[in-house]
C-alpha cells in the first residue's frame, strides 16, 4: 500500500512500464501525465478527506487502466461547482479542483460503499495500439 501520492504514482508508472515497455514513450505525453495526476488526486483525497487510504489497486485491461482507491469515509466526494471565469481570473479559492479534474480526465468513475468506508474506481483510457 502506498504511503503517499508519490509512491502511488510510482506504482502506476511501474505497471505501465512492465505492461507496455518502451511503447509508453511513444504515447502522447498527456496520457501518462493524466494517469499520474488522477492517481495523485485520488490518493491525496483519501488521506485528506477520507481519513486514510485503506486500499489501492491498479490493473490494465482491455478497457484501459483501472485505479481503485479505498478510504475510511462513507461520504461521497463533494461535487464542486464548475470553475467559473472569476476563479480563473485570480479570485481567492483554495482546493476543490481535484475531484472535478478526476471526473474530467477519466473515462469512467464509480463510487462503491464498503464496510467502514468507500472505494472509488476510475477508468483511464489507453492509447490505441497499432
Amino acid at each position: 500500500m502506498p504511503q503517499n501520492a508519490a509512491a502511488a504514482r510510482g506504482i502506476v508508472s511501474e505497471l505501465l512500464a512492465e505492461r507496455f515497455g518502451a511503447a509508453v514513450a511513444q504515447w502522447p505525453a498527456h496520457v501518462v501525465d493524466d494517469m499520474l495526476l488522477v492517481t495523485s488526486e485520488l490518493v491525496t483525497n483519501a488521506f485528506r478527506h477520507g481519513g486514510r487510504l485503506t486500499s489501492f489497486e491498479t490493473e490494465v485491461s482491455g478497457d484501459g487502466l483501472r485505479i481503485t482507491v479505498g478510504d475510511a469515509s462513507t461520504e461521497r466526494p463533494a461535487e464542486s461547482p464548475d470553475v467559473g471565469p472569476e476563479v480563473r481570473a485570480g479570485a481567492a479559492r483554495i482546493g476543490g479542483y481535484g475531484w472535478p479534474l478526476v471526473r474530467l480526465l477519466a473515462e469512467g468513475v464509480s463510487i462503491s460503499p464498503v464496510p467502514g468506508g468507500k472505494r472509488i474506481t476510475v477508468l483511464m483510457a489507453l492509447p490505441a495500439h497499432p
